[in-house]
């Protein structure tokens, strides 16, 4: 059951990520080759919304399943 824990955090961890680099316009962040998809297609700016959304949802989805582990143990 550990290893569910580690998934979860991962996801709060990596959402806080994204959204940090969101509010705080990480030149490094979206400069990356993995970004730059977004950033090419949309503009920066609506990139940082897109990352912001993305960060949200992934820390919302690593605590709901935390809450709902909880509840069945």
């Amino acid at each position: 059951m550990g290893i569910h824990y580690f998934i979860q955090g991962l996801f709060v961890l990596v959402g806080l990520l994204s959204v940090l680099a969101a509010i705080c316009n990480w030149n490094w962040f979206f400069t990356a080759q993995n970004t730059q998809f977004i950033v090419r297609n949309v503009g920066r700016k609506q990139a940082r919304w897109f990352y912001a959304l993305i960060g949200i949802l992934m820390m919302g989805t690593g605590i709901f399943f935390f809450l709902s582990i909880q509840g069945t143990v």
